[in-house]
């Protein structure tokens, strides 16, 4: 679905890059004789991995899709106040949270909902609203969250929220490695269309495992009181139990030409300067460089020649 369409709703509201692969296929053509019918399915490929590729600056989120949601994504745009409404009210009545609907994407036997948080904690997420595709019929009576993504999504929020002064170093570093125009983020809108993956910058985004446990009495303190003060939640933080194999911060650049190739240089400066920095938030860190291009239906970036510190190698801060 156009995430333009929503934005007129409500104010409240990975694929690879087969460039040798193509070319590979052109040059069996031409040795076989230049077979004209293989000669022109070889443009066809070329055709379409062009089409499903964008450049990250001008990407935001159109074109995502998930399995099996042609059909599902046309209920859906027919039923989209009702659906928009019964996103609201689960995160409202569960969670105790307002958010705003920002995208809706058909898929298998239902509709998913991208939500982003308002105020703090920050986060985006995603619902599902089940949907008969024999009925024509939007179930919004059922729609759910899956309770595991909300929880983690609300506790990078939170991570965010009491360890403010890290995270800030951390964000002013990132911004000023890109502040040259060599490197950038994801766009702001294709995070709110397409992000759903907890607390997101354009440059990272939090994830955890669900054995992470220093953040377990911030978030109950929190779900019994929305709106306890900040001070009251970073004493609940159980320093005792961090383990930053349970912790993740996922950098992700792209280099900000279209025609350039992830620059060794500047990853391994980023690399090496995160390396050596000792007051950011504490995690195993993942870092990525992209070319320029994104895949419009999965919304990634990485590729085969995509530059990566990440697992087993991950740069751990445990002070």
């Amino acid at each position: 679905m156009n995430p333009s369409v929503l934005g007129q709703l409500t104010s409240s509201s990975s694929g690879h890059w087969r460039t040798s692969l193509t070319l590979c296929i052109v040059g069996i053509s031409l040795l076989l004789g230049g077979c004209s019918g293989e000669s022109e399915k070889a443009k066809e490929t070329q055709t379409a991995l062009d089409d499903s590729m964008e450049s990250v600056q001008k990407y935001n989120g159109e074109g995502y899709a998930l399995p099996y949601g042609n059909t599902t994504d046309k209920i859906a745009e027919a039923n989209l106040d009702q659906i928009v409404d019964a996103g609201i009210k689960l995160f409202q009545e569960n969670y105790k949270i307002n958010v705003k609907v920002h995208n809706v994407v058909g898929a298998q036997d239902g509709a998913t909902i991208f939500v982003e948080s308002e105020g703090e904690p920050h986060f985006y997420t995603y619902a599902v609203v089940p949907i008969d595709e024999k009925e024509n019929k939007v179930m919004t009576e059922k729609v759910w969250a899956d309770e595991f993504q909300v929880e983690n999504a609300i506790k990078g929020g939170l991570y965010h929220m009491i360890f403010k002064e890290e995270f800030s170093k951390l964000d002013n570093y990132l911004e000023s490695v890109a502040a040259d125009g060599q490197v950038t983020g994801k766009t702001k809108v294709a995070l709110q269309n397409v992000g759903g993956q907890g607390f997101m910058t354009p440059y990272y985004f939090i994830s955890m495992t669900s054995e992470e446990l220093a953040i377990k009495h911030v978030y109950d303190l929190y779900k019994n009181n929305p709106h306890e003060s900040i001070e009251n939640l970073r004493n609940a933080y159980d320093k005792t139990q961090f383990d930053p194999e349970n912790f993740y911060i996922n950098i992700q650049y792209f280099m900000a030409d279209e025609e350039a190739e992830p620059n060794k240089e500047i990853f391994n400066r980023v690399v090496k300067e995160l390396e050596e920095m000792n007051s950011i938030p504490k995690g195993s860190y993942s870092v990525f460089l992209n070319d320029n291009l994104i895949d419009k239906q999965s919304a990634d970036g990485t590729k085969d020649n995509s530059l990566e510190r990440s697992f087993p190698d991950y740069i751990i801060k445990d002070y």
